[in-house]
């Protein structure tokens, strides 16, 4: 059964072990993030952590508690996703993917059941008065001071909104899109939109820009976890974040239509802020901000968001993250993406067996892949395909390895990689679009790649001297040493 609200997924946690309750008061300028940098530093991600009295910025105490943390492990993650391992949902994706027509009536009949599940993912509106809007605040009673925004690092340029879903509309196509961007506070009802000029809700908001069309924009905080997760996967723009969202949960999300705005809002959000952007405004100051990459983004120019109803549920949780150096919770979030759309990777570059991102490469950086290579050149291949994929095409640094190298596990990748390349032989260099985030680039978005390839080189890339065999032992060994192992009193391997 699908988990349908943050309430539901925070109770699930703490039953588990994985949540820790934080009663004394904690104050949301810097504090509250340093408690929680701590805790996602430690072992394994640490804990999720709810802060039941957060002190808001002016000093008071927040009507409401904070969590944060809560996706920020390999088994919460999993959790959000209700299952055991994230691979089952690229399993179950690799499943559509090659589903084929089978011969015989009853073949055909005994394939039904996974054709109807791809259609029920599509979300419903919700009918009636929904939990979102259980409170409503309009005209003078919108208040954003009284929403307990977190500021994280001592340079950042205020007061943050860092786990949204931000819902857009296509004005052209009419799609709606889901997207997380960071949203810095700028005053009592107005807010600035940091969305980079490469994200679906930028793109929606230059069209309307262009038309001189107020746009409409709606911030949800808090849902279900696997439409949490999915205003932050790199869907195709065709794709509704809900639609993915109810394939995750094998369940339906329940929307309900916003207030003020004509967009449709999670039913089971615990917050919503309504708003809109006018294009004929000049764009605001937002930032800096202490970001993902360890480093702060500097401050620049982005629209500002008019807020024109706040709406909640009667007892809601505000979801809340923290980035800065590696490794935090983005790091489990991105792992999730990782995991799950390795299938769809795989479907245009087959030969590639695996792909990892570690966490020192904040995802742009560094990503290791493993193929199964069959001819001379096609490491990269896979590197020139692989810059041609979506959001990949910011990778820094591309290391393809052979088949066999565990790339999950970094230390093994490295080795493997340092011990097979020549420098100058291995390795290719090409420009390319980069990360906004990235300081290090020639200019704004655009820089060089490096591709490595570490992979066993046959003669016609020219290496003609004898490859030589990793060292391992052999089986016979092994089944001795099993069974003495034991009784030397050595303990676990």
């Amino acid at each position: 059964m699908s988990v349908d609200t943050l309430a539901e997924f925070v109770a699930q946690l703490e039953q588990a072990g994985e949540l820790v309750r934080i009663k004394q008061p904690v104050s949301l300028n810097l504090e509250l993030c340093e408690i929680a940098d701590r805790a996602m530093k430690q072992p394994g991600g640490g804990k999720a952590l709810l802060f039941e009295n957060p002190v808001l910025l002016n000093g008071e105490r927040s009507e409401f508690p904070v969590a944060i943390n809560l996706f920020g492990s390999m088994r919460r993650m999993s959790m959000s996703m209700g299952v055991d391992s994230l691979d089952e949902i690229g399993a179950r994706i690799n499943e559509l993917l090659t589903m084929k027509v089978p011969e015989g009536l009853l073949a055909k009949i005994s394939m039904l059941p996974r054709l109807l599940e791809v259609g029920k993912f599509p979300p419903r509106m919700r009918r009636g008065k929904p939990t979102c809007q259980e409170v409503v605040w309009q005209g003078d009673e919108v208040n954003l001071d009284r929403l307990p925004l977190i500021k994280c690092w001592p340079e950042d340029g205020g007061a943050y909104i860092t786990f949204p879903m931000v819902i857009t509309r296509d004005p052209k196509r009419g799609i709606r899109n889901v997207g997380m961007y960071r949203i810095m506070q700028t005053g009592k009802t107005t807010l600035a939109m940091h969305w980079q000029r490469h994200k679906v809700g930028a793109a929606h908001w230059r069209e309307m820009a262009e038309r001189g069309e107020r746009m409409p924009v709606c911030i949800a905080l808090g849902a279900d976890p696997p439409s949490m997760y999915s205003a932050s996967a790199p869907l195709p723009p065709t794709i509704d974040e809900f639609i993915f969202a109810g394939f995750l949960r094998r369940d339906p999300v329940s929307l309900t239509k916003a207030v003020t705005c004509d967009l449709e809002v999670p039913a089971e959000a615990d917050f919503v802020i309504e708003g809109y952007i006018d294009p004929a405004e000049s764009l605001v100051t937002e930032g800096p901000f202490g970001d993902h990459t360890g480093f702060y983004s500097l401050a620049d120019l982005y629209p500002q968001v008019h807020v024109t109803a706040i709406t909640m549920r009667t007892h809601p949780i505000f979801p809340t993250t923290i980035v800065g150096r590696p490794p935090m919770e983005d790091f489990y979030l991105g792992h999730a993406t990782e995991r799950i759309f390795l299938p769809l990777l795989k479907l245009t570059i087959p030969e590639i067996v695996d792909y990892h991102m570690p966490a020192e490469g904040i995802f742009h950086n560094l990503v290791f892949v493993s193929i199964k290579k069959e001819y001379p050149g096609q490491a990269y291949k896979v590197m020139n395909a692989l810059w041609g994929q979506g959001l990949m095409s910011l990778a820094k640094v591309l290391v393809v390895v052979d088949d066999w190298v565990d790339v999950q596990n970094p230390q093994e990748a490295w080795w493997v990689a340092l011990n097979n390349i020549d420098p100058q032989r291995d390795a290719r260099f090409t420009m390319g679009p980069m990360d906004v985030l990235d300081h290090s680039s020639r200019a704004f978005t655009y820089g060089s790649k490096m591709g490595l390839d570490a992979t066993r080189k046959f003669p016609e890339e020219g290496f003609t001297r004898e490859w030589p065999g990793v060292i391992t032992m052999d089986d016979a060994t092994k089944r001795k040493v099993d069974a003495l192992w034991p009784s030397l009193g050595l303990g676990k391997v």
